[in-house]
């Protein structure tokens, strides 16, 4: 039995998507056609939200800290409407309007039927995989971060499922990949710094550790540029929706939309769409954006061992017994 998971990078709806959203939460007004298109293909929808969503709360004081985010309520209808079937909150913009607006986050988007990891009301919570069926077979998920510790959940407190990841991938982290009774295991890591153009070392290392755990795919966020490939780790899965301004040299606006097929827990497809980041609306990469996209996509691979090129526009991954 095969089942298709679509796999989505740091999803923003705060600021500027924000004030979009208090007029429309209609998901054709976010995403083109072509993008919904592709994330139809998919059994399970799973993304990186990269924000709270809430009506109340205040901005999480901490010295030096930019930006903070929050969508209103009304976010939680536009992501079921794309068919996001689970998010993961660990990362560094979750408590960004503190502990009221995280649990509102949690609240809205399981009204919708959006499975929730990666933060919680108490560390316990926060650490919690779920289990979701998808084409008939049982995903595992699980969420966690390596900043902010301050956002760390505790026993007693909200906040986010955080691993100090550079140091050592933690025997909760690894005891619960392993204690997973799913048919595939997705392991979901925000992790290292903004703006690079490939994993630092330990963000490999700690890719390593979970799958030899029993992760069956691992899908990293947090760069903001898709990296490359080593299967069965997705370094990074770039941006899918924002507004955040573009890097002139990475290129954060030109990403990548993943779609990886299974049979039983090996991985037979592994797909990358080039798409095109706009203010607030995201659409398929065209003409020279598409290129540059591609070009710098099979490139990141190259590196890692790993062969992708063009099939109709979509690029294909090849590797470890995908043919």
């Amino acid at each position: 039995m095969s089942v298709t998971l679509a796999l989505a990078g740091d999803t923003m709806l705060g600021r500027g998507v924000a004030a979009l959203l208090e007029f429309t939460n209609e998901p054709a007004a976010y995403l083109t056609d072509g993008v919904r298109e592709h994330l139809a293909e998919a059994d399970l929808v799973v993304l990186n939200l990269e924000c709270c969503v809430s009506a109340r709360g205040s901005k999480w004081a901490s010295p030096g800290k930019p930006f903070h985010f929050r969508a209103p309520p009304q976010a939680a209808e536009m992501l079921a409407g794309l068919g996001v079937g689970c998010v993961t909150l660990a990362n560094n913009h979750a408590l960004d309007y503190g502990y009221d607006a995280l649990l509102d986050t949690r609240d809205h988007l399981e009204r919708v039927g959006i499975q929730v990891v990666g933060a919680g009301p108490d560390e316990a919570q926060a650490r919690r995989p779920v289990i979701l069926s998808a084409g008939g077979v049982r995903v595992g998920v699980i969420g966690v971060t390596d900043h902010p510790p301050e956002y760390a959940a505790s026993p007693d407190q909200p906040g986010v499922a955080y691993a100090d990841l550079p140091y050592q991938v933690p025997a909760w982290l690894t005891e619960a990949v392993a204690g997973m009774r799913a048919d595939i295991v997705l392991v979901t890591p925000h992790w290292g710094p903004n703006m690079t153009a490939r994993p630092l070392p330990y963000v490999r290392s700690a890719a390593a550790a979970l799958v030899k755990s029993g992760a069956t795919l691992v899908a990293g966020h947090s760069a903001h540029v898709a990296h490359g490939v080593a299967l069965p780790v997705l370094f990074d899965l770039g941006d899918f929706l924002d507004d955040y301004a573009v890097d002139p040299v990475l290129r954060n606006d030109l990403s990548l939309l993943f779609l990886v097929t299974f049979e039983g827990a090996r991985v037979v497809r592994l797909r990358a769409v080039p798409i095109k980041l706009e203010y607030g609306r995201t659409e398929l990469a065209q003409g020279r954006e598409h290129a540059w996209i591609s070009e710098r996509f099979i490139g990141a691979c190259a590196e890692m061992g790993t062969e992708a090129d063009l099939d109709q526009g979509v690029l294909t991954i090849r590797g470890q017994g995908i043919s």
